[in-house]
């Protein structure tokens, strides 16, 4: 088997560091992405690093592999084998891996304004839309080959994670405690059935959507889509169904201008993650939601927690690559009835899903009379950056709120 480019790439981000610094622009590169046996290699690389965060090598990472997918056949074992011998044998400089990322950034520009100008020749995207592209290849053309790192000057870090705002709540409480989810945030959200999920996510979603040119990406595995589009209308118009089928052209109308059009549900029962990255890659989104994340076909491991692992890891590679990420989970039995909910109450998981994220909000709820209209929220892990008006001291704050169900939004008691 010959040695690639890709197989140094591989052994090159064995270093931590470098693992770290590169992962992003390897993980979205569409010649590893179509290379099935890289890609699961990747993905296997990639549960290890969060797990031990520790330099490894190709032995360790076969020994690994094997543990993760112990049923692959005779056949596939030898290839995989031949696949590691490669990659342990593929050493590359800093100086090569800078320029192959480069490369692989300009590939993918060129594919978008490929993509871009055909589309605008049939009349389905703006012209400006490719002049806008090719500015910004001939701007790539003019950056140094440093830009692909990270940089190290404080005050662009400021700017860049606490003064550029990104998508903010709806609830103030949320903007206090979690603050604006900005790209490579991922958190999710667990509650019982009945808690009211959907109604949180169509609350926060109908009011992120005006406040961005590009679309919400709403992946629905749970109720009929035409439901949850109608809860986005109450949402962002605040008003319940009868005001809004007593005067449909305008409430058609207000809901276009809150939204700017940019809540796009894909209602499927069943989604499989390489048709969701085909979607993704597709729209661009500026929030990608998955209510049920946990119900994501297409991943191979045998046990429960193997596999809810990988999707929940997969879902923080989609956020560093694209855009914030936000699932909806379960809480399981031990939470009914439960006001303040902890990691411990997350449904089929021990630490897992708890570990790939980066913020994470149980909705409990009690059977106490006269509190049927009240939510109880806990931010149980928050590694979220935050904002200028974020308060440190509610960062993993309990509050009560309210649900209103005509309306489809949730309420700040205390505003």
């Amino acid at each position: 088997m010959t040695k690639t480019p890709e197989h140094g790439i591989i052994n090159y981000i064995y270093n931590y560091n470098n693992y770290n610094k590169y992962n992003n622009i390897i993980y979205n590169n569409n010649s590893i992405k179509e290379n099935k046996e890289l890609w699961f290699i990747l993905e296997a690389l990639s549960s290890f690093m969060h797990q031990y965060e520790r330099n490894t090598d190709a032995l360790e990472q076969e020994t690994y592999f094997w543990s993760l997918h112990p049923k692959l056949s005779s056949t596939d074992r030898e290839l995989y084998h031949a696949i590691f011998s490669n990659i342990a044998e593929a050493t590359v400089s800093d100086e090569v891996i800078k320029d192959l990322l480069q490369s692989f950034l300009r590939r993918s520009a060129l594919i978008n304004f490929a993509v871009s100008a055909y589309e605008a020749s049939d009349g389905r995207a703006e012209v400006k839309q490719v002049q806008d592209l090719a500015k910004s290849l001939d701007d790539s053309a003019k950056q140094s080959e440093g830009q692909v790192f990270v940089t190290d000057d404080l005050n662009e870090i400021y700017s860049k994670t606490v003064l550029e705002v990104g998508l903010r709540w709806r609830l103030k409480s949320l903007n206090q405690s979690l603050g604006s989810l900005r790209k490579g945030d991922f958190g999710f959200v667990f509650a019982r059935p009945e808690t009211g999920k959907t109604t949180f996510l169509a609350s926060e979603c109908s009011f992120m959507a005006g406040q961005t040119t590009s679309p919400i990406l709403w992946f629905n595995n749970e109720e009929q889509g035409e439901k949850v589009m109608l809860r986005c209308y109450q949402a962002a118009l605040g008003a319940p169904l009868e005001q809004l089928f007593s005067a449909i052209e305008k409430a058609k109308e207000k809901f276009k201008e809150l939204t700017k059009g940019n809540l796009c549900i894909v209602d499927e029962a069943v989604l499989n993650k390489r048709e969701v990255e085909a979607i993704v890659e597709a729209v661009q989104p500026s929030l990608i939601v998955f209510d049920q994340i946990d119900k994501i076909g297409g991943f191979a491991e045998d046990r429960d927690d193997l596999k809810l692992g990988a999707i929940y890891q997969w879902a923080r590679e989609l956020a560093k690559g694209y855009c914030p990420v936000i699932g909806i989970c379960q809480a399981d039995g031990t939470a009914e009835g439960v006001k303040w909910l902890t990691m411990a109450h997350v449904s089929n998981a021990k630490t897992s899903k708890q570990a790939e994220a980066d913020w994470i909000l149980g909705i409990g709820r009690t059977h106490e009379a006269g509190y049927e209209d009240v939510r109880h929220f806990c931010i149980s892990k928050n590694k979220l950056v935050g904002d200028a008006d974020s308060i440190p001291s509610e960062r993993h704050g309990r509050w009560d709120v309210l649900i209103e169900p005509l309306t489809a939004r949730y309420k700040d008691i205390l505003s």
